[in-house]
This record gives structure tokens, C-alpha cells and sequence, in this order.
């Protein structure tokens, strides 16, 4: 019972995430966990916006691999790493918005700061919009298994409360299930925007 509701919660949040235009083209992927050892991920290929139960696999977060045989998201690594790191992450959510993308590329550090904000709040532990929130930006990688050591290299308290961006690529954020992962990706999305086009203002 506790699987078919973690499940149709993770539905849920990929049909919303695709009603956004936040994964477009098959884009992105979505994960849950199941338990101490499972998770459920997205089928690889598959369009977020319109995904159905069936289309998620049940994979091993330690050897990564799915029970079925089928073939699952290329970045499963990324997802099983931070299970295997945080044990309070339940869910994951992985996306490709022009906000994350744009703003990954345009800064030049290895964190985004995100300060002044009243939303900074939609973020779990902060309480101020005075308290300056890190975010950390790694080099996009085609080998996975790379990215996924360079993110296991990074100390947890710089920039990984909350999630982190590939630059060029997108966000991965996460929470202590699908709900709190689905506040955390809007309340993100809205802080890039903000950031976005207060730079853009300034430039002018």
C-alpha cells in the first residue's frame, strides 16, 4: 500500500513537472525510495508530462540495476548516490528548466547564492531571507560515474542541503519525500527566475 501511494505521488509530480515545460523531450528523471536498498526510477526515454506507473523500475541503489532487466535512467548513479548518502532523501527529482540551465552557465562559481529572497523560506530549514542559500554548480560530464565522484567529493554543508545544478544541463533536488521534493523543485525554480532577471535587469 505504501509503495502504490509513494508511487502515484511520484506520477503525479512528473505530470505536473511536464505541465510546467520543466523536462522537456524526455528529459529528466524521478526517483522514490522504496527502502534501505530499493528505489523506484524513471524508464529512460520517456516523456515525464505523460508517464504512467509502469514506466518506473524498481532498481538496486547499490549495483544500480534494475530488477527487471529493463534499462533505467542513464543517471541512476546520481540518484543512488544520494541515497546512499543522505538516508533522509526519499525522492528525487531531476530537471531540465531553461532557468537552471541559463543560470548554471552564466555563473562563473562553483555555487549559486541565492540572498534577499522571501522564498528562500519554501526551503526546508531556512527561516530568513537574510540567511544567504548555497547552491553547487559541477561541470556537466557524460560519464556519470564521474559526476557522481565529483558530487561525493563536495562536503555536504557546501551547497547539498537542498539540491545542486549541472551546468548547461539542469537541477537535482530532493526532499524527505515526493511532496517536500515538489516544494523544494518550485521553490528552487522560482528563486532562479528572480535571479535570472535581476541579473539581467542589472546588466542593462
Amino acid at each position: 500500500m505504501i509503495v502504490t501511494q509513494q508511487l502515484a505521488e511520484l506520477v503525479a509530480a512528473c505530470h505536473w513537472i511536464g505541465a510546467k515545460g520543466w523536462c522537456p523531450a524526455t528529459g529528466g528523471n524521478m526517483s522514490v525510495r522504496l527502502d534501505g536498498q530499493t528505489c523506484l526510477i524513471s524508464e529512460s526515454g520517456q516523456d515525464k508530462g505523460s508517464l504512467e506507473a509502469g514506466q518506473f523500475l524498481t532498481v538496486d541503489i547499490l549495483s544500480q540495476r534494475a530488477q527487471d532487466h529493463r534499462r533505467p535512467s542513464a543517471e541512476t548513479g546520481l540518484h543512488a548516490l544520494m541515497y546512499r548518502r543522505y538516508p533522509d532523501v526519499g525522492a528525487i527529482l531531476h530537471t531540465h528548466s531553461v532557468n537552471a540551465t541559463v543560470l548554471s552557465r552564466v555563473e562563473p562559481r562553483d555555487w549559486l547564492i541565492l540572498e534577499g529572497y522571501e522564498m528562500q523560506k519554501s526551503l526546508s530549514g531556512e527561516q530568513s531571507h537574510l540567511t544567504p542559500v548555497s547552491i553547487a554548480i559541477f561541470d556537466n560530464d557524460q560519464d556519470i560515474a564521474a559526476l557522481a565522484e565529483r558530487v561525493a567529493a563536495r562536503d555536504e554543508r557546501d551547497g547539498l542541503r537542498h539540491g545542486f545544478l549541472v551546468r548547461g544541463h539542469g537541477l537535482y533536488c530532493w526532499g524527505r519525500d515526493v511532496k517536500e521534493a515538489s516544494r523544494h523543485l518550485e521553490g528552487l525554480e522560482f528563486l532562479f527566475q528572480c535571479e535570472l532577471q535581476r541579473r539581467l535587469l542589472e546588466a542593462k
